[in-house]
């Protein structure tokens, strides 16, 4: 499975159609499981660093009662605790220790939240150094670009505006540049099979 595709499922990027796929290849395989747990632990430590709220549910209201809403009910109230049932076996599934390389091959997708920005882009040692631009995620102050990366261990940073360069803040490996500023280091490797 793809790493954006679980980067995706976070955001709640999904169709129904992937969203089974997703469910499906959590309970199938342990390798997507790990890969999966290890971007909702950065997921998390983003939210809690910056700490944003998260947006409110919806409130639902009850509608009034017809004798063709009671037969849609009835189904509804099944589907919903399979549902709510599901929701629970996938975060169990996701939340076991476990950090697993970048697979060889594979997009990598890089996200950065910066709210304030109006503009950013990703530079390191897999773009020679040059900066790519970014993709603002709607109005969430959310960065994203999927890249891939090739085996290795790189360095890079984001470019923020024009001038200001700074680190991953969910890549905890840093090393000094020449130019007294700090770039995350990742290290990607190819599966074994």
């Amino acid at each position: 499975m793809k790493d954006y595709l679980i980067s995706q499922y976070i955001d709640n990027e999904l169709d129904l159609d992937e969203k089974i796929t997703f469910v499906e290849t959590v309970n199938e395989d342990r390798h997507f499981t790990d890969e999966a747990v290890a971007l909702l632990r950065q997921e998390k430590q983003l939210r809690t660093e910056l700490a944003f709220p998260l947006p409110a549910l919806p409130q639902l209201h009850r509608a009034v009662r017809t004798p063709p809403l009671n037969w849609l009910a009835l189904w509804f109230k099944p589907l919903a605790g399979f549902a709510a049932g599901a929701v629970v076996v996938i975060l169990l599934a996701l939340f076991r220790p476990g950090v697993p390389p970048v697979p060889q091959g594979e997009p990598h997708r890089f996200v950065v939240y910066l709210p304030e920005n109006t503009q950013a882009r990703i530079l390191g040692t897999f773009t020679n150094w040059q900066p790519v631009p970014m993709e603002p995620v709607g109005s969430s102050g959310y960065w994203t670009l999927t890249l891939r990366v090739p085996e290795g261990e790189h360095r890079y940073s984001y470019l923020v505006e024009e001038d200001r360069l700074i680190a991953d803040p969910t890549v905890m490996t840093r090393e000094q540049d020449d130019f007294g500023g700090e770039n995350s280091v990742i290290e990607v490797r190819g599966l074994a099979i």
